[in-house]
């Protein structure tokens, strides 16, 4: 069984999602969104790190997964997005966890089948692998399925390799 932790980060909103993985099957444990309040970056990003460090804590992941920055229209929201990612990747380095990084369009074709997927596609096929009872908001929705994505990628790691005897901690021995 593993614990994983999904990041969808954002400067304002930074979605969390955490799944347990036992074998193929996987189950919802928890999800939401840490807001962030006040317009200075500083303030924004420590808010961003308490809020995961709280979230480790709280759920002992022992695997960390986070969507990649992708290159937006505007360069300042690419770097926020940049800086808000690192600050979510410090509290998981700090805590001891190895970081796996997803781009959207993975992270799109592990869940959905289709890299091009809308953002309500998402959500749908979140929503219909967990068996959750309603829909999560949407960025909730983004972090839930970067847990799924490595999840399934994980386990496609393990499925490959077949010198693998187990795995400890999410990590293959």
């Amino acid at each position: 069984m593993a614990i994983i932790l999904g990041i969808d980060p954002g400067s304002r909103i930074t979605g969390y999602g955490v799944i347990q993985r036992a074998g193929r099957q996987q189950q919802y444990l928890g999800s939401g969104c840490i807001r962030m309040q006040g317009d200075a970056l500083a303030p924004r990003l420590q808010q961003i790190f308490d809020g995961v460090s709280q979230l480790i804590l709280q759920y002992k992941p022992d695997m960390f997964a986070i969507e990649q920055v992708f290159m937006a229209k505007n360069p300042d929201s690419a770097l926020k997005l940049g800086q808000a990612r690192g600050a979510a990747i410090v509290a998981a380095s700090n805590q001891g966890l190895d970081v796996a990084e997803y781009s959207a369009r993975q992270i799109k074709q592990s869940v959905v089948g289709n890299g091009n997927a809308q953002k309500s596609q998402v959500q749908h096929m979140v929503t219909f692998i967990l068996k959750l009872p309603g829909t999560p908001q949407a960025d909730a929705a983004d972090a839930l399925a970067v847990a799924l994505c490595h999840s399934h990628t994980n386990e496609n790691l393990i499925k490959m390799s077949g010198q693998v005897k187990k795995t400890v901690r999410g990590r293959l021995r």
